[in-house]
């Protein structure tokens, strides 16, 4: 990595949160290469993804979860808040999360052909733009740039547990407006809602939800991107309107009638995927675009969620 990277992330983020999340990314490699204690997590342990693979083909459904892992369809979601402003009644947001371009490239190809014809208000991404949770991440920024010229601005988003720190500038290249502990307002006619974004929570806990929320007036309508719904309870007590996040895939190899054999994720089973509230907090939870581990999906779509405020 090199120094001017380095210059880079530090104006961007503080120089405290630029050194914590790069330090935190090479203990993780260092963890993955000298047998730490993450080496023993799904993701980075290889015999148990061959192995996964090989059941699959054994029982005939591998072929079958390659197909459908490209068959990306999307979702419509409606989301009523009270208080919203009457200027905001209709707002649509974009949703997409897990892509994995990298390792998705016929998932990533059906999913430009949805976003090419869709009309919307803003788009959101929330996190794991990599295949990997280490390693060069060139052909990420290559497979994003691809996708992301198909995008109508204003784009925001997250960094998920695959992705890196040192990504943010080649994404913010693209423009793509990373939200890392930070908030925006965005504008319509002469009303305003709140658009927060914190850093990974799930795995390097670079999060910091009160520094995203601690600019945002008590009684305006606020929506919190997060990579993982693992997070509900603080951002409930912190008074967001709204949580958009993916992560868990939506189990991405389920049992029929769409039961997943695991979430990777310590949380309520209901926030796995779709819709779902907690308190005065309305949640989403997308089942994503792409895949992790292993490339199949069973009876769980893959999706694109296209989300619509309304006014109560």
């Amino acid at each position: 990595m090199t120094d001017e990277l380095i210059a880079k992330l530090e104006k961007r983020l503080g120089r405290l949160h630029a050194r914590q999340r790069l330090g935190l990314e090479a203990d993780h490699e260092h963890h993955i290469f000298h047998r730490g204690r993450h080496l023993f997590h799904v993701e980075n342990w290889y015999s148990i993804h061959g192995l996964i693979r090989g059941s699959l083909k054994l029982s005939g459904l591998y072929w079958l979860g390659r197909r459908n892992a490209t068959r990306l369809r999307l979702r419509e979601n409606r989301i009523r808040l009270v208080g919203l402003p009457a200027a905001f009644d209709g707002y649509r947001l974009l949703h997409i999360t897990d892509m994995h371009v990298d390792t998705n490239p016929r998932a990533m190809d059906r999913l430009i052909e949805i976003v090419r014809g869709l009309d919307y208000d803003v788009c959101v991404l929330t996190g794991d733009y990599r295949g990997l949770t280490y390693g060069p991440y060139e052909p990420t920024i290559e497979g994003m740039a691809r996708v992301a010229r198909h995008f109508k601005g204003p784009v925001y988003g997250v960094l998920g547990n695959h992705d890196s720190i040192r990504m943010v500038p080649a994404l913010e290249d693209m423009g793509i407006r990373m939200l890392l502990n930070e908030a925006v307002a965005l504008t319509r006619d002469d009303a305003r809602i709140h658009l927060a974004g914190i850093d990974d929570a799930h795995y390097f806990h670079a999060d910091n939800i009160e520094k995203a929320a601690g600019g945002i007036p008590d009684d305006e309508i606020s929506i919190l991107l997060s990579h993982t719904p693992e997070i509900y309870r603080q951002a409930a007590h912190c008074d967001f309107s709204v949580m958009l996040c993916g992560h868990t895939h939506g189990g991405q190899i389920c049992l029929p009638g769409e039961i997943p054999l695991t979430l990777d994720s310590t949380m309520p089973r209901y926030l796995g995927r779709g819709a779902w509230s907690y308190h005065q907090l309305v949640g989403y939870t997308s089942p994503g675009a792409g895949t992790s581990i292993v490339d199949v999906r069973l009876n769980c779509p893959p999706e694109v969620t296209l989300h619509r405020l309304e006014r109560v």
